[in-house]
């Protein structure tokens, strides 16, 4: 496979929002879409979450990082498979949860490539990064083609070690996804990979304690047949949407399996979690 490196770009720039969603009915008992069934995914014991978006900055709090790496540093023509991450990351200052320093660097990028590369060519894993290991929650985003198609997404919020975390769900939203067809070889020089870390998570006083395209926001419910269920929008979907607070509550509960009509009242039951818009990095392709 020859000795190939993945290169970090020389100059950042915004990122576009990954994992868009299928606009589901918002009252009603309606069923919802297949790719806003599920909020876990079997065979993962920390409770992996679908649908998301990655989020921008906000006073200058890096609570959020993210970075996208796309065709031009593929394993196929950058990188090599065994040979893991190429430089150490900063280690965030006190404890996991301070995001001070937090940067996601190419080299996290790099490496979910890695895992699916060696994975669907069945070849060993590669060998650990050097990149920080301190655990956050994380999710792995793929998209393919000019466009930039939705290909795969999913993540966990119970923080794990970002070099497991990452393994496993490089492989989970490439291959678990129930909304796509398994990732294949023939779609590797076509991908985009991005890694999302968040941190510093809030509870709203209400289900109304938060606002459209500032916050991501994560809800807990009772329903109907009296199973706990939750269900979970990062900060662009409700803006890319365009819906207002409501709207996003009632797709939120249609998305975690509530059938029901939905009222003020049942509303009101909601335990709401939010974290803020924060900044974010793509690099230059």
């Amino acid at each position: 496979m020859g000795k190939r490196r993945c290169v970090p770009p020389l100059e950042p720039k915004l990122a576009a929002g990954c994992c868009g969603v299928k606009k589901p009915k918002l009252s009603g008992s309606g069923t919802h879409s297949h790719g806003n069934q599920a909020t876990t995914v079997p065979g993962s014991s920390s409770g992996p979450l679908q649908n998301h978006q990655h989020v921008d900055g906000n006073n200058g709090r890096e609570n959020v990082s993210d970075l996208t790496l796309g065709p031009g540093n593929s394993p196929i023509t950058r990188m090599n498979p065994t040979s893991g991450a190429l430089s150490p990351l900063s280690r965030p200052n006190g404890t996991a949860n301070s995001t001070k320093n937090l940067v996601v660097t190419a080299e996290m990028c790099c490496y979910c490539f890695d895992v699916l590369y060696c994975h669907l060519y069945g070849f060993p894993q590669p060998r650990l990064p050097r990149f920080t290991n301190d655990p956050y929650p994380l999710f792995v985003t793929w998209k393919t083609g000019r466009d930039k198609r939705l290909r795969g997404c999913i993540g966990t919020f119970s923080a794990m070690n970002l070099h497991s975390g990452l393994r496993e769900y490089t492989l989970t939203s490439a291959l678990k996804d129930s909304r796509f067809p398994p990732l294949t070889r023939e779609e590797l020089p076509k991908l985009f990979c991005s890694v999302s870390l968040l941190t510093n998570f809030e509870d709203a006083s209400d289900y109304l304690d938060w606002e459209v395209g500032i916050h991501g926001i994560r809800i807990e419910f009772i329903n109907e047949k009296g199973v706990k269920r939750t269900a979970t929008y990062l900060p662009e979907v409700a803006k890319e949407q365009d819906w207002d607070q409501i709207q996003t509550i009632d797709s939120l509960l249609r998305k975690g399996g509530f059938k029901a009509p939905i009222t003020s009242d049942f509303r009101k039951t909601i335990k709401l979690t939010r974290h803020p818009r924060l900044k974010r990095i793509k690099p230059c392709l």
